[in-house]
């Protein structure tokens, strides 16, 4: 197998799933607690999103490194509808309901790089990494 795993999500058990193997691969890594919580609601968040906005998608959970540093990049991906207005998303305590309301600026400030790529009727991709301290 090449390159890290995908993991799909189709369901709710999917999202479930996503967070337990996000927590696993940060404590491996040696993510704080807090660093932890904050990756896992992150991608607890972007899971649900691509669920319900998308009816679907996948994620990649992949380890980097940057000299002595490491951290986790998950690479959620979805093939839905895209977003018509990245800025309007981005904005806090935006929401079109769902989820935790945290959204995706909630995402983006709990983790250290955030990048989104989305176009309608193209999916989106959004991109995360948290460092270890």
């Amino acid at each position: 197998m090449s390159g890290p795993p995908e993991l799909p999500i189709t369901t709710n058990g999917d999202v479930v799933l996503v967070r337990q193997q996000v927590r696993t691969a940060a404590a491996e890594i040696g993510l704080s607690l807090v660093d932890q919580t904050k990756i896992v609601t992150a991608a607890s968040e972007l899971a649900r999103n691509a669920l319900v906005h998308a009816g679907g998608g996948r994620v990649r959970i992949e380890v980097v490194t940057n000299g002595p540093r490491s951290g986790l990049r998950l690479v959620f991906t979805d093939n839905g509808p895209g977003i018509p207005d990245v800025e309007q998303a981005l904005t806090e305590g935006w929401s079109t309901g769902g989820g935790l309301g945290l959204g995706l600026s909630g995402s983006r400030r709990l983790m250290d790089e955030f990048d989104l790529v989305s176009a309608p009727g193209e999916g989106t991709t959004v991109t995360v990494t948290k460092w270890a301290r």
